[in-house]
């Protein structure tokens, strides 16, 4: 394979994605895990619905923090140029 170059290939059932506006970060000594959840509208008492559950370890969240860091503050950077 070519250094740098990285091929993802996406189940069929996962290629739409998932809509979440929520999340919550556990993280103990082990692993850390992402829970991403949608809050359904229009509830008396708050309700999250779990739509998916990502675990990984703390070498992988540090790059997974960095890099959706640097593609926010890209992003950012790109709405200040329009």
């Amino acid at each position: 394979m070519e250094k740098g170059k990285l091929t993802l290939k996406v189940k069929d059932e996962l290629e739409q994605g998932v809509y979440a506006n929520a999340i919550s970060v556990h993280i103990n000594p082990n692993e850390c895990v992402l829970d991403f959840a949608y809050q359904i509208p229009n509830t008396k008492d708050p309700v999250l619905k779990l739509v998916s559950r990502v675990n990984m370890n703390h070498k992988t969240m540090e790059s997974f923090v960095q890099i959706v860091t640097n593609a926010l503050l890209d992003w950012k950077n790109k709405q200040k140029n329009n």
